[in-house]
């Protein structure tokens, strides 16, 4: 694939090729000298509305889409600084702004018909979660999830904001421009669903941060405050959303791997924020 596509765009290779858990990155230079990146993925439901997502951000606020092959899914994207993303900054909170300021612009585009819908994930999920809590070992945990899926089967069946999600970004998905003038997201997972469904990734993600505080709570909840602030979000119901995303990842991971508990820091969330938002 990696040589159709250098001869097809006409692209030099440029530097040691690097792979995600699905995708391969092969930097290259086009045939007018600039820098780019020729990525190669299997296209399935999380891979398939990544282009059409980014062709619709347009490069603002997200990685610019130069080429694309909707058969094989192969995508030549800008170049960006992949030794510098979000995880390199020293401050977790400002990292985390600029991760909130990101998804006011993602955000702000309207949902695409072709994209998978936050309600089709919340049915999957939710049918699910009966064999999810027969799985999960822990009885806190099986009253955790079903609390969960109590706040998100209220919200689902509400009016939905359906905007472009992005659906995974955090820390290591926001990479700098080569100039270093600004901060962009890469591998989207779009999704057409609320702003308070993108929260998730961002607050648990460097949660060695939050642990050196010392005050974990706390901690968590001045990310919470800020990325909402930002976002200008309902805290409650962005706490709704979040106990759904608890949720679908808590179902994914029990029902395929069945180890039988969840995730540690997404409990944790899960439980701040059921002390702070109870219903």
């Amino acid at each position: 694939m990696a040589a159709t596509y250098l001869d097809r765009w006409q692209l030099a290779l440029e530097g040691p090729v690097a792979s995600g858990a699905v995708a391969l990155i092969i930097p290259v230079a086009r045939h007018d000298g600039s820098k780019a990146v020729l990525k190669l993925q299997p296209v399935d439901d999380e891979t398939g509305g990544e282009p059409a997502a980014l062709k619709a951000w347009a490069g603002r606020g997200a990685v610019r889409l130069l080429e694309h092959d909707p058969a094989s899914g192969a995508m030549l994207l800008e170049r960006l600084d992949a030794s510098r993303d979000l995880s390199t900054m020293e401050d977790d909170l400002a990292a985390a702004q600029i991760i909130a300021e990101l998804l006011v612009h993602l955000n702000s585009v309207a949902a695409l018909e072709s994209l998978r819908s936050l309600s089709d994930v919340a049915a999957a999920t939710l049918a699910d979660t009966p064999e999810a809590v027969r799985l999960a070992k822990d009885p806190d945990e099986r009253r955790l999830l079903i609390n969960c899926a109590d706040r998100f089967r209220e919200l689902i069946t509400d009016r939905i904001d359906n905007r472009l999600l992005h659906w995974d970004l955090h820390y290591f998905n926001t990479l700098s421009t080569l100039d270093g003038s600004e901060w962009k997201a890469i591998d989207p997972k779009p999704l057409s669903g609320d702003s308070g469904f993108e929260l998730l990734p961002a607050l648990w993600n460097r949660w060695d941060d939050l642990v050196a505080t010392g005050d974990i709570s706390k901690a968590l909840l001045r990310r919470f405050d800020l990325m909402t602030e930002i976002l200008r979000l309902d805290r409650s119901r962005a706490a709704g959303w979040t106990f759904g995303r608890v949720l679908q990842v808590a179902v994914w991971d029990l029902v395929r791997f069945k180890e039988g508990y969840l995730d540690a820091s997404h409990r944790a969330i899960a439980e701040v924020l059921l002390d702070r938002y109870p219903g």
